[in-house]
This record gives C-alpha cells, sequence and structure tokens, in this order.
C-alpha cells in the first residue's frame, strides 16, 4: 500500500503531507481547493504524462514523493532493486516488510525527472511499478481493463484456480504443439538439402573406405619413401663402414678391428703383471667384440637394402598418391581425415532417418492438436460459466450504484487457437434495456464510467492483485440512497486492497476509515492562492461533514446529520 504522499509545488499546494493507510481513505474539500492533485499526484508517481502547465505559479518545478509498503520478495521490489533503487526492510526475511521510495519532478520547462529507491530511473520504470501498484479510475484517466488482454486476464482470475489450472496445462500442450510442429516443419522444408547432404556424405565415405587408410599411415610412407629414394648412399655408406671395421681386401692398409685385436693381445701378454692392464685389456675385447657385432649389423643393413628396389618405391609412391588426394579434400593429415568419416558416418544415419521422424512428428502433432482442442473447449466452459456469474454479479452493483437499467455484457467470441485458448473476452456495458451493449469507456459518462469501474472492482476484488485503488468523480450526477451505495460499496471493496477517493459527497465519505480534507487559502497581502492537507480528527470529521451536508459547518442541525451518518456507516460496517 502507499503509506505516505509529500506534494511540493503542484497546483495550488505549495506544500503538502498526505497521510495514508490500509482501508479506505477519502479525500474532501471545497471546489477549487485542489482535490485533483492528488490524482495528479499519483499519476506523476505512476509515470502518467507530465505536464508543465501542472507546476504553482512562481515556482521552477514541482515534485511528488511516496513512500509504498511491499515485500522485500514482491515484483515491485525486484524491479526497483533491478532498477538500481534500494529500500528498508523490518527484517532479513525474504518476505519481510520493505519500504520504497518512488518520486517525480517536472519544471516549469517541462523537464521530468523520475526516481526509485533513491536512483534516477526513465519514466517508464515508474510506469511498470505503477500499473503493479495503483488503478486510478477518473473521468481523465484509460480504463484499466481497457483492452481485450486485460478483460481476460480479470475473468480468468475471477474464475478461481480450476481455470488457472486448466490454463497451466493447455499452455504446456500449446508450447509442446508450437514445437514440434517447427520441428516436423524444418524436416519438411530442408528435406532437400538434407537429401543432398546424405548424398554427399555417402560419396565421400565410399571413397574415404575404397582407400581404406589406416592411423599414422601418411607419416609412415613418408618416412619409407624418403629412405628408398636414398637406397644407393645408404649402401655405400654402410658398406664402407662395414670395410673400416673389417677389411675383405687383405691388400688394403689394417682394419679398425685388427688394429683392436693387436692392442688386446699386446695387453694380453703382460696381464698379468698387473691388474690394471688386465682391466684395460678386458675393455679393449669388450670393444672388440662390439666392433664385431657393429660390422656383422652393418652388412645385414646393406644386404636388406638390395630387396628395396624401385619397384617398392613405386608402390609407396602410389599409395602416398591416394592418400594425399583424401587429405586434399577432407582434412590435412589421414588421422583427421578418418575422425572425420567417423562424423560423417554418424550424420548419414541420421540424415537417412527423415521419412521415419517425420512420420513420428506428424503423429505427435495429431495427439497434441486433439488434447489441445479439449483443453481449449474445457477453458471456454469454465470462462462461460465464469463470465455469466461476473456480469451478474457486477449488475447487480450497477443497480446499487444509481444505474437500475444498466447491466455489464462478458461475451466470449470463438477465435483461432492462441496461447490463452479459443476464444476472446470482451467486457460491455448496456447502459439500458433500450440500449445495445458498447464496449467500456463509450457511451457513458466519466461519474457513470467511474461506477462502472467500481462496480467491476468490487466483484474482482478479491482476485484483483492490484493492492490501490483510485476513484475520483465515481459520485459524479448521483446523489441520496444511491451515494449510500456507493460508500457502501467502495467500504466493501476496502476489505481487501486500499481504496483513495476524492469525493464531494458526505455520504461516500461517511464510510471511510480516514477523513483527509484540501483546504484553499488566499493571501489578501501577495493575492497567492494556496491549499493545504490536513487530517481530520472526529470533530474535525464531523465538521466537514456538516459543510458537504449543508454548506455550514457549525450547525448544529447539520453536525446532527453528519454525526448520524457517521454512525450508521460505522454500524454497517461493524455488520
Amino acid at each position: 500500500m502507499i503509506e505516505e504522499i509529500s506534494i511540493w509545488d503542484l497546483g495550488v499546494i505549495e506544500h503538502a503531507v498526505l497521510p495514508l493507510g490500509p482501508g479506505y481513505t477519502v479525500v474532501t474539500g471545497e471546489t477549487g481547493a485542489g482535490k485533483t492533485m492528488v490524482t495528479s499526484a499519483l499519476g506523476l508517481l505512476t509515470g502518467k504524462r507530465a505536464d508543465a502547465g501542472s507546476v504553482r505559479h512562481g515556482a521552477k518545478s514541482a515534485s511528488v514523493e511516496a513512500i509504498v509498503q511491499t515485500r522485500a520478495n514482491s515484483d515491485v521490489a525486484v524491479r526497483a532493486a533491478d532498477a538500481g533503487g534500494s529500500f528498508d526492510t523490518d527484517s532479513e526475511e525474504d518476505d519481510a516488510v520493505a519500504h520504497l521510495v518512488l518520486s517525480r519532478s517536472v519544471s516549469s520547462e517541462g523537464r521530468s525527472k523520475a526516481t526509485v529507491g533513491g536512483r534516477t530511473t526513465p519514466v517508464g520504470v515508474l510506469g511498470e511499478l505503477g500499473d503493479a501498484l495503483v488503478a486510478v479510475h477518473g473521468q481523465s484517466d484509460q480504463l484499466r481493463l481497457k483492452g481485450a488482454t486485460e478483460q481476460r486476464e480479470s475473468l480468468d482470475r475471477f474464475a478461481g484456480p480450476k481455470l488457472a489450472s486448466t490454463l497451466a496445462d493447455y499452455q504446456g500442450v500449446w508450447d509442446e504443439l508450437r514445437q514440434t510442429q517447427q520441428q516436423r516443419d524444418e524436416l519438411v522444408t530442408q528435406a532437400r538439402e538434407r537429401a543432398l547432404e546424405a548424398e554427399t556424405l555417402r560419396v565421400s565415405l565410399e571413397e574415404i573406405n575404397a582407400v581404406d587408410p589406416q592411423p599414422g599411415e601418411d607419416e609412415t610412407l613418408k618416412a619409407e619413401a624418403t629412405k628408398l629414394a636414398n637406397v644407393e648412399g645408404l649402401r655405400t655408406a654402410a658398406m664402407a663402414a662395414h670395410s673400416a671395421l673389417v677389411s675383405e681386401d687383405f691388400g688394403t692398409s689394417v682394419d679398425a678391428s685388427t688394429l683392436v685385436n693387436e692392442g688386446h693381445r699386446a695387453l694380453e701378454m703382460v696381464s698379468d703383471d698387473d691388474p690394471d692392464i688386465k682391466a684395460l685389456a678386458d675393455r679393449l675385447a669388450e670393444i672388440g667384440y662390439l666392433m664385431s657385432d657393429l660390422s656383422s649389423d652393418l652388412a645385414s643393413y646393406a644386404s636388406s637394402l638390395d630387396s628395396e628396389g624401385p619397384a617398392r618405391l613405386a608402390e609407396v609412391e602410389a599409395r602416398r598418391a591416394a592418400l594425399n588426394a583424401l587429405t586434399k579434400k577432407y582434412a590435412p593429415t589421414i588421422d583427421e581425415v578418418l575422425a572425420w568419416a567417423s562424423f560423417a558416418s554418424e550424420r548419414s544415419l541420421e540424415l537417412g532417418d527423415d521419412t521415419q521422424r517425420i512420420d513420428e512428428l506428424t503423429g505427435r502433432i495429431e495427439t497434441l492438436t486433439a488434447e489441445r482442442d479439449k483443453l481449449a473447449a474445457s477453458l471456454t466452459k469454465l470462462r462461460t460459466a465464469a463470465a455469466k456469474d461476473l456480469s451478474t454479479r457486477v449488475t447487480t452493483e450497477l443497480h446499487g450504484l444509481a444505474m437500475p437499467d444498466a447491466s455489464l455484457v462478458v461475451v466470449l467470441e470463438e477465435t483461432e487457437p492462441h496461447r490463452y485458448g479459443a476464444d476472446r473476452i470482451e467486457m460491455l456495458l448496456k447502459p439500458h434495456s433500450g440500449a445495445g451493449p458498447r464496449p467500456l469507456g463509450k457511451g457513458a459518462s466519466g461519474g457513470e464510467l467511474s461506477r462502472v469501474m467500481l462496480a467491476i472492482e468490487v466483484v474482482l476484488a478479491s482476485t484483483d492483485p492490484v493492492p490501490t485503488f483510485v476513484f475520483d468523480e465515481v459520485d459524479s450526477g448521483v446523489g441520496g440512497k444511491a451515494a449510500v451505495d456507493i460508500g457502501r460499496r467502495l467500504a466493501r471493496l476496502a476489505e481487501h486492497v486500499q481504496v483513495i477517493v476524492v469525493t464531494h459527497l458526505p455520504q461516500v465519505a461517511a464510510y471511510a476509515d480516514r477523513h483527509i480534507r484540501v483546504m484553499k487559502q488566499s493571501s489578501g497581502e501577495t493575492g497567492v492562492t494556496a491549499s493545504d492537507i490536513a487530517l481530520l480528527d472526529e470533530d474535525e470529521r464531523i465538521s466537514e461533514l456538516a459543510r458537504m451536508l449543508a454548506g455550514q459547518e457549525d450547525s448544529e442541525t447539520a453536525q446532527a446529520h453528519a454525526k448520524e451518518l457517521l454512525s450508521d456507516a460505522r454500524a454497517e460496517t461493524v455488520k
């Protein structure tokens, strides 16, 4: 709820604080005193268009501020925090009571500034918060239930939890149906492209499988080709090294093996004379053995080269050419070609299953469509019953609000299925039996329209999420018993939400929980007119009601009548 509104230099109000609270608050005052500045202030705080003409004469700017009580985990508090604002809480609990400050200013040049929780924000943020906090009904304000969406949402809330549960089931089916249709349509639309992709993959896999590459084969063959291309040089080097170790030509210089053997024999002859010489002789003998083994390996290596001639080289180069054809087309290396082939094989299987998948999706679409239509019919049935009940109850309220021949007609029109069912809801007002139903807001005066909205809000109050309702001119053109009925219904609405009413009728004011008076004061010296706002105590309230009744707040007769109005209203409230 709104705890307090402060106003500076708005219209005729220089500075005033409007103390509010739960229940029903009434604002009264003489004509021209500035009562409508209350609704103007709320309009600014809820993001409505700022008018430089509303700035008090002689002031540079007008500003309004409100302290709003909500919960720390409410949508309002969360949105304020998202906008960078802060708020005070009574505890650390998630649902703790939170106090949020909203403010708006407008300069005499027309510039506007908004803050939420101490942080400057776009005016649009105030508008979002205002939609969740306050519903204003007055001659100059747009209808809260002006659109088909708002009317459907109100009817659905009025219908209760059974419709909410059915709607949730319907929307679950609706979302799945849309997703399934999209998947099927994509498969059908892309069938040609997918078939072409599948054929391309098939040809590629056949080409790769025909070559049958092995992991790392390209690197292995590269090394073998280098070897085969240099066979003669390798053979010559191996034989030269072999001859150096063990010469087969006895006419040439002594080879290394002979020299090592001679050295070993020389040391062996004296090895018994010194252990060190014995150790050296053993080491030289070991070298001889190693040289013998190495010479045998060199001879074997040279002999093996004889079998790897030009025929093998041609075979290797042909294989490498086949592998290179794959690496040029599919990936830089054979290992990557094999990885791509694995992916292509899986993708080919996926693409080849289109027909079966399309058939499966089509069958699922048929099932979901039947389920959607069944749930849509249930929604229509529940809404039809709720519309009849709402129409009857609102019409009854209208008859008690000086509109004895008026009735509310809630029409359900069949439409193509959409995310909220298969019908369109429209609330129409039938002003009298001889007139046809017309959309809300058309064919009714401002006062009549406010009464229509009051009737609707009273019926919807227990299901409506908006915590504060403001009515301006709700009693326009009525009096007597009808005025009493309006006050009674406002009090009934205030059992569920915070209600603020600007009125000139004492019958309406008598039912309020708190009474605020706007007083106009003129200065003879400066010629400036200003207004002040005061919360009335019991005696002041009786005087104000007497003024509203007879124009004479000091009249004993008028005061007696005022006391009677208050007493009767309180007696009804207690009941």
